[in-house]
């Protein structure tokens, strides 16, 4: 329960309510918020709780949106922003949530949040794919997510963390670990250690992985059967006259191959 608002955390919503102001001061000066009248930028905060992100983050932008699914902490952070600066509440699932929809002028968001461990990447693939025509919809985002996704967002090949998640977020974005979070920064603590990570979308992807469908289809089959070989692997997929081609050994296993090396046997494969 949170003492200021008898608010019981709900598990089912996966809420830990950060309290910690050291914490919270250092992940808004990390995010930096600005007025939309001087960035330009949109500022969005999905699962906001009861605001101890929110008011401090609205009090240096004046306005910000926020998706909030729990229908119950939404009167409470209303109030507690009454003064502070104008709160546009979306009462919804952000695993649902049309993003594009608050982009009113074509201006670009920026998102944030501490994400609920059990959506965050499926959540943050949904922000990956809003577009303003052929562009990211989104400049970037701040987000406080469990560490070890923290640590597989950011792995590079043959680490301890480097997956599926690796390669796929590594496409789409540019990605840097901020900072360490404590379980004792939250309410309840929750039994795993938490992250901040910045992700800025590419505009163009780094890399030329040909039918973006495939490319997804092969690094799946290949980290879904990590200990094969990717002849084994991807077999169906990628021959060894396309092994060839690309110059990649067919024995060596998924993990030890950089984003390069998959986009180029995505460019090569052939689907059964």
């Amino acid at each position: 329960m949170n003492s200021n608002t008898n608010h019981i955390p709900r598990k089912r919503f996966g809420q830990h309510f950060l309290h910690d102001q050291g914490v919270i001061g250092r992940i808004v000066d990390a995010i930096a918020p600005q007025p939309m009248s001087v960035s330009g930028e949109r500022l969005v905060e999905i699962g906001p709780g009861l605001g101890a992100l929110t008011l401090p983050v609205l009090a240096r932008c004046q306005q910000l949106d926020v998706v909030e699914l729990d229908r119950d902490v939404i009167p409470l952070l209303i109030a507690a922003a009454q003064g502070k600066g104008e709160i546009i509440v979306h009462q919804a699932d952000a695993l649902q949530f049309d993003f594009a929809s608050l982009s009113q002028y074509g201006e670009k968001l920026r998102v944030i949040g501490n994400l609920p461990y059990n959506i965050s990447t499926p959540l943050m693939f949904h922000l990956f794919e809003q577009r303003l025509g052929d562009s990211p919809l989104i400049s970037d985002m701040t987000f406080m997510l469990q560490l070890e996704v923290c640590e597989r967002l950011v792995a590079p090949p043959n680490s301890e963390h480097y997956g599926r998640l690796s390669i796929m977020a590594q496409y789409h974005a540019d990605i840097e670990f901020l900072f360490h979070v404590g379980p004792e920064a939250f309410d309840p603590p929750p039994k795993v250690d938490s992250g901040i990570v910045r992700l800025t979308p590419y505009t163009t992807p780094p890399v030329d992985v040909g039918d973006h469908a495939l490319f997804s289809l092969m690094v799946s089959r290949a980290f879904n059967m990590r200990r094969k070989t990717l002849r084994n692997g991807l077999k169906g997929l990628v021959d060894d006259a396309g092994f060839e081609a690309a110059g990649i050994d067919p024995v060596r296993r998924a993990e030890t191959l950089s984003l390069h090396e998959f986009a180029t046997l995505s460019r090569l494969a052939k689907p059964a």
